[in-house]
Parts: C-alpha cells; structure tokens; sequence
C-alpha cells in the first residue's frame, strides 16, 4: 500500500547535499514503513541551514515531493500561500494518482484550500491528522476555518485529546514520540534516577515568552534561599530570537541556567537523563507537545500547563503538577511544592508515568493506523 503525505514539515539540504526534515516528523514517517510499503511526503524544502535537530529519511522508499515554500506572518506571506495555490494542488493531484491512501497534516497555511479540494475532488480514501488544540478558544481565523471544515467532512480526523460529543470519526490519537529501545532505556533510568540531592530542571522547545521561558526564569528568581539550596543546573533546549534577552535575565540569577541551543535527539534525550524535572508553563496553542512524554520516559517529573489535552492525560498527583491558571505564581507555587516532597514521593510520581508513555510508542501508533484508521 502506498501512502501520501501532504504537509507544512520544513525540508533543507545539508551542506553536503544530503535531505533532511524536521526531526519530529521525518522520525514518525520512518516508522509508518511498517505500514505503508512507500511513502510519498508533499512538503516544503527550505533554502536555509538545517538545524541539528533535522533528520534523513531511512529508506528509498520514501520519496520527497517539494511544493512552493510559503508561509508567515505577514500580509505578503498570507496572500503568498493563495498565488501559489494552484502549483501546489497540481502537485498534489499528480502524487494522489500514484498512491492508494492519503494523510493531510493540519493546521497549515496551505491546508485552507487543500481541505476543500480534497472533500469535493478527491475520492480516494484518506485521513486527516489535526495536530494542534482541538478545542482552542479564538483561535485564528485559518485554524478555525480548518477545524470547521474537518467537524463538517465525513473523513477520519485524528486529533489530540477527549472532546464532549466527539463524532465516532473524530480518533483521539497519541503523537508518537518513543520507540521500543527508548522504552527499554527509559524504565531503567526510571530505576536508577536518584532524587537525594540537588534536583535538575529542564525545558525543551522554542525559546520564546509564550512557551513560557521567562515564566520559567523568574519563577526560580522568587524561591527562597534555602529552597534555591536544592535546585541543581536549569537545562533550556531550543534556540529562538528572544534567546539574548533569556540570557540576560538569567544572568541576574543565582540559579545555574543552561543554554544548550538546538540539540539533535540523542542530545536531547540525554538531557532528560541527567535531568528530574521536566518544565512546560506553555500559553501557546498546543495539542499535547511530543517532549512531554520524551521526558516522562526518562524519569522527569512534569510541571505543565493545563491546556487542550495536556490535562487528559497527565493528572496532578499521579504524574507531577498542572498549571491552571498559568503565571508565575502558580509556577512558582508547583516549584515550592515539589522542592519540598520527601524522596519517596519522587519515585511515586515517577512510577506513574509507566502506563503513560507506552501510548506514545511508534509501534502502537502503527498498530493503531492499521486496526483504526484504515479500516472503513
């Protein structure tokens, strides 16, 4: 069977020539070959540098189709997306030929119109994957439209989280982040991870305000002295344009913050590793962001906003601490708490996560394609 992969994932050349895609998404599609015999990705290739965190495709069976670059914020970008319209479905269209089954990842700029097209042109069998907050509160006018004709269509949509009067062809689907070797690296961390001593901290994602990275600064810059006494290095992953102004603020602490920048996987995870907390006071828009699960697995303790379906799935108590509302006060007040639990109170939280993160694994992902979506 042959797939089609219709997205907004950002492409580049390395400087040896070498593809690669955004890593989240080119790993997940590495391991949709135990379902699909070839993938055709409809994408973007961008003519900037790849970040570490980018990755190759593993097989020849997957194959890069390039679309028109577009996107942004400003006006021109938006009218942009509309002018080269007509290549990209022509594009589209031509892959769809060559393949029995599509996938269109949402929201996107392009996906305004190619959500059309595909109802009213397309017969061929398909899902679509909404990967941002399905029930996001004002959201912008392209979500929304997006979301809307998704609520309207009769075709499988995955989305995150579990909704009131969800329709039976709306999946609550898991955004899978683990492998099986990640499962097995994970429970023995879990085991060995020691919480008897200075307690480390870390954030992974883009470095702005609304992911909550100054929240996360000056929460620490409120504890107590005696409370800072067992607060270890703060490791910040991500890079962003706000990140002088991080620094500079972080300087005035007396807290050890770390600025590692963008980190490929591997770097990532052993961050987690070394790591006890996991930090996400996040006011974005998010469905349920990868990097918890990622860190959950690797024995980290989440403190995390309570929005779209973060809260469906972990429970304050049972896995670590939710935000709700999120500021700095209830941040700091989730820091004083945690900094004052016995060590058994630790590895409770930790053994919580066990269940959790096993519904993030490729393999069950895969298994759940095959037996759910596929299946009319």
């Amino acid at each position: 069977m042959k797939l089609a992969i219709i997205s907004h994932t950002e492409h580049y050349k390395t400087q040896k020539g070498e593809l690669v895609g955004w890593g989240a998404t080119v790993n997940e599609i590495n391991h949709l070959l135990e379902v699909f015999d070839e993938i055709y990705h409809v994408a973007m290739l961008q003519d900037v540098l790849a970040p570490p965190s980018a990755l190759p495709y593993r097989s020849n069976r997957i194959h890069f189709v390039p679309i028109p670059n577009v996107g942004g914020k400003r006006v021109v970008d938006k009218l942009n997306i509309i002018f080269k319209a007509p290549k990209t479905i022509h594009i589209v269209s031509k892959v769809l030929r060559q393949v029995d089954v599509f996938q269109l990842r949402t929201p996107t700029g392009i996906g305004v119109y190619l959500i059309p097209y595909l109802i009213c042109f397309v017969k061929k069998p398909g899902w679509y994957k909404y990967a941002g907050n399905w029930n996001q509160k004002g959201a912008p006018f392209g979500y929304a439209i997006q979301r809307w004709l998704l609520k309207k269509q009769s075709r499988k949509v995955t989305i995150n989280g579990f909704w009131d009067n969800q329709p039976k062809h709306h999946l609550s689907f898991e955004n899978p982040c683990l492998t099986d070797e990640d499962l097995i690296a994970g429970e023995k961390i879990r085991a060995q991870k020691n919480f008897n001593g200075r307690l480390s901290f870390c954030f992974v994602g883009r470095l702005e305000r609304e992911k909550g990275v100054e929240r996360i600064i000056k929460a620490f810059m409120n504890l107590s002295n005696d409370e800072l006494m067992q607060v270890g290095t703060v490791h910040l992953v991500g890079s962003g344009r706000e990140e002088p102004y991080f620094k500079g603020l972080a300087q005035s602490s007396k807290v050890d913050f770390c600025f590692h920048g963008a980190l490929p996987k591997q770097e990532v995870n052993n961050i987690y590793q070394q790591s006890h907390v996991f930090l996400l006071p996040t006011k974005a828009s998010e469905g349920f962001p990868k990097v918890i699960a990622e860190a959950m697995n690797f024995g980290c303790i989440p403190i995390v906003s309570e929005l779209s379906s973060i809260g469906h799935y972990i429970k304050g108590g049972v896995h670590g601490y939710l935000l709700n509302p999120v500021s700095n006060k209830t941040l700091v007040n989730a820091l004083k708490k945690l900094l004052a639990l016995p060590e058994t109170e630790y590895q409770s939280l930790v053994n919580g996560a066990e269940p959790l993160v096993r519904l993030f694994t490729f393999t069950y992902y895969s298994q759940r394609i095959v037996t759910e979506v596929l299946k009319d």
